[in-house]
């Protein structure tokens, strides 16, 4: 593999790693949620459906992050996490059936 394939392969798993709609689709729910928690966001939970535009949205519903960076990342992938969520749609739609919403802070005791 050429180096250059090698850095754009490097790039582009940075990249999707901040996603989203990957960190709340293709991750366990703690995960998402303890990313979520670790950003200090005001939202209690996100729905299933989009969930990837809500945990942007979520993120920029935090506390400022004091180096600046945050923001400006949040904002490029809003559009991809919309035509991710939109072509995730039949399993979120699946998902937010079965199992409602993704808390992001719940109670020891699972309420």
């Amino acid at each position: 593999m050429s180096m250059k394939k090698l850095m754009t392969l490097g790039v582009l798993s940075w990249v999707l790693s901040g996603c989203g709609s990957v960190s709340t689709v293709l991750q366990d729910d703690a995960d998402a949620a303890r990313d979520l928690r670790k950003k200090k966001t005001y939202c209690q939970s996100i729905p299933r459906v989009y969930s990837g535009l809500a945990f942007d949205f979520c993120t920029l519903n935090a506390p400022p992050d004091p180096t600046g960076m945050l923001a400006p990342f949040v904002l490029l992938d809003l559009p991809l996490s919309a035509v991710f969520d939109t072509l995730s749609l039949p399993y979120t739609i699946y998902r937010q059936v079965a199992d409602s919403n993704l808390s992001i802070y719940w109670r020891r005791d699972g309420y």
